[in-house]
């Protein structure tokens, strides 16, 4: 709330001299504190923005740079995905704009996943954009949907795996995926 009365107080300083639009507030969401957050941020903000590589670390309480814990990461664990989809929940009922950036975003198996959430955007890494496309273009809301409902169910990682390459493998049998199962 302090920063943006900070960014009021500074839009109406600026618009005494040049009138301009008050510019899109939001915030990045990754700790699960904030994804639990979202219906308290809602009022003062315009969009937000999931960065799904620390919520994972943090979620996980799994350091992604430490070899001797980092196997334990993985973006695709039911915990992640009920913080991401709570985050996404609560800012589409505040009818806020919601993308989402990381690994989550740029992996193949989690593409349907969040399409099946309503994400709007998706941040994603080069070497997956022409594939990420061709996912989007390929998968109907409703069939996402259905998906996600399963990957929420899940007890575990490799479930939300093989839901997900098992949907994925139907769907687009010549996929190459740069995420192994």
């Amino acid at each position: 709330k302090e920063t943006f009365e900070i960014l009021q107080k500074l839009h109406n300083e600026v618009n005494k001299k040049v009138t301009i639009p008050m510019p899109e507030f939001g915030v990045m969401i990754e700790t699960p504190s904030a994804a639990l957050m979202v219906k308290e941020f809602a009022p003062l903000i315009d969009f937000i923005s999931i960065g799904t590589n620390d919520l994972t670390q943090y979620a996980l309480a799994v350091d992604r740079r430490n070899p001797r814990v980092s196997y334990l990461y993985d973006h695709l664990h039911p915990s992640v995905l009920k913080l991401v989809y709570q985050a996404v929940k609560d800012s589409k009922e505040a009818g806020l704009k919601i993308s989402v950036c990381g690994e989550l975003a740029s992996d193949p198996m989690g593409v349907p996943l969040l399409i099946g959430m309503g994400v709007d955007e998706l941040s994603v890494t080069p070497v997956v954009l022409l594939e990420t496309k061709e996912l989007i273009r390929g998968i109907s809301k409703k069939e996402a949907r259905e998906l996600l409902e399963k990957a929420l169910k899940a007890k575990s990682t490799r479930e939300v795996r093989s839901l997900s390459s098992d949907f994925l493998n139907k769907r687009f049998p010549n996929l190459v995926m740069f995420y192994p199962i």
